[in-house]
């Protein structure tokens, strides 16, 4: 039986770290300070990769590849990468993200840190580098080479490139990585100090007995190195053009629907493969995290597709997914894969029934509960244990912010569940959580914190202003984890804190070696 556990939703990009975005450096390790002494043994973050327009974690570049953004340039000046000096420069620790200041003020920055690397390295951090890049290649050569084009050519989608690079003739493809070899290793270098960064965190918080969830988002954008690199796994035309794509049909929020436009999978193709590409992500993601949340799980039973001409998402239909079949051949290539499946929206039993057969855990989240009867399902009263219960998602208003705009039936509903409110609705809603029989509880920060709507990470269908958000460098006190950390004691969710012994490296090297 799974222990209870807690946690916090908080993204990278939320951290006050130097530079005007968070980062993988100190501040990361100050959130998990905080994350200890509040008692909570789950840190959930949003995607890692690489983003692509609008800058949103779902919307990357690779599926694979780390968004050199959240690099820490501290810790590379603590290595002797760049020097100090010239991090004086970088955005402050305060205020929301302002992606293009922070892009414009990181990059080259990263990239004079990776030139200095290739010139300057030690043998032993060489050695270390150069294992990294024979492991990974299966993604990162194919990554690096589309990172360096996609500049190259003013950002156009892929198959506005040249012919015969959007075919990936050999022929091309050998050519451009002569072309642009220097540059090539630069982003090969980049991605090495991501990851460098990232399983040393990873490692402190596995020390202290916290367990990283990542995010899987189950589409990817057209313009990224996977599609590019895998056009046969994708509807794709002559002209290497989506033929359809993703989206939700129209809905009480959207008389038209919500067209995401990302290309379909295959998954006839797929399944004669093994299913090779999901199993490497899959094991790509346990690699590099301890769990992961599934995004739009109901996608795997069946998807609203999109002829790709269509404005909207009107005129869609419903088509099968993998089912059973892709998690099946996940448990086979990868033992128990602890996913939990998001199954918000419009969810039909053949979508239960699936997530019931791989014995996963849904998601309940509380805002939900107060609209109308039929809303219920979300309040803990109707919890089974095999729950992952959130007070709200990246995805929905503040709890403070959803209290401000509430109705007032929601209102009424709501404080006749939770009665008096002693210490705010924020509060109401995390004891609610905590208490309830879900073994799994997940906060946001900004819930913690008591923040309105200003503090939001994302609205959805709003394209620009989102992921913005981050907290003041002196938010997280001492007394407030205190008060978190009671809350969890007595839910029995409070976490041992025992040190743990590091992972065998024979035992990482099974998990993340990809399929052929």
């Amino acid at each position: 039986m799974q222990q209870r556990a807690s946690g916090i939703l908080l993204h990278i990009t939320s951290l006050p770290s130097r530079g005007g975005i968070g980062d993988l450096g100190p501040a990361a390790y100050s959130f998990l300070d905080f994350l200890t002494a509040a008692g909570q043994s789950i840190w959930q973050v949003l995607p890692l990769g690489p983003t692509g327009l609008g800058n949103s974690p779902y919307s990357t570049v690779s599926a694979f590849a780390g968004n050199p953004l959240l690099i820490s340039l501290d810790d590379l000046a603590e290595r002797g990468w760049i020097e100090k000096r010239r991090l004086e420069s970088l955005p402050p620790e305060t205020g929301p993200v302002d992606f293009d200041q922070v892009v414009a003020a990181k990059i080259p920055l990263l990239r004079e840190a990776a030139l200095n690397f290739a010139r300057l390295a030690p043998e032993s951090m060489r050695a270390g580098y150069g294992a990294f890049c024979t492991k990974n290649s299966w993604w990162l050569d194919d990554y690096a080479l589309f990172a360096v084009l996609r500049p190259h050519y003013h950002l156009e989608a892929w198959n506005q490139w040249p012919k015969g690079l959007a075919q990936r003739r050999p022929d091309a493809v050998a050519g451009a990585r002569k072309q642009f070899a220097q540059q090539i290793e630069m982003e090969r270098v980049i991605q090495f100090a991501f990851f460098e960064q990232w399983k040393a965190l990873h490692k402190e918080c596995a020390r202290r007995g916290v367990r990283i969830m990542g995010d899987v988002a189950i589409f990817l954008n057209f313009d990224s190195a996977d599609v590019w690199t895998h056009p046969d796994i994708f509807y794709l035309n002559e002209e290497l053009e989506p033929e359809v794509v993703s989206g939700v049909p129209p809905d009480a929020f959207s008389e038209t629907g919500q067209r995401w436009g990302n290309p379909l999978y295959r998954w006839d193709v797929l399944k004669q493969r093994g299913y090779d590409w999901w199993v490497n992500r899959l094991r790509w993601t346990l690699g590099n995290c301890d769990l992961a949340r599934i995004d739009h799980f109901r996608g795997f039973e069946a998807c609203w597709e999109i002829p790709a001409d269509e404005p909207t998402a009107v005129n869609g239909r419903w088509v099968k997914g993998p089912g059973g079949d892709l998690f099946n051949t996940l448990r086979r290539e990868l033992g128990d894969v602890p996913l939990i499946a998001e199954d918000l929206g419009l969810i039909t039993p053949e979508v239960e029934a699936l997530r019931e057969q791989q014995q996963l855990p849904g998601m309940k989240v509380l805002q939900f509960g107060f609209g109308d009867t039929g809303a219920r399902i979300y309040l803990p009263h109707r919890f089974v244990e095999d729950t992952v219960v959130y007070t709200g998602t990246h995805d929905n208003d503040t709890t403070v912010g959803w209290w401000d705009h509430a109705s007032e039936a929601e209102r009424h509903a709501a404080g006749t569940y939770f009665g008096p409110e002693m210490d705010g609705i924020h509060w109401a809603m995390i004891r609610a959580a905590l208490t309830s029989v879900a073994r799994m509880a997940l906060v946001p920060l900004q819930d913690v914190l008591g923040l309105g709507s200003d503090c939001r990470m994302n609205m959805p269908s709003v394209p620009e202003g989102n992921w913005t958000w981050r907290y003041a460098p002196d938010a997280l006190t001492a007394e407030l984890a205190a008060k978190l950390a009671a809350i969890t004691e007595v839910s029995d969710r409070l976490a041992e804190r025992a040190e743990k012994e590091p992972e065998s490296p024979e035992k990482q090297e099974k998990r993340e070696e990809p399929v052929a």
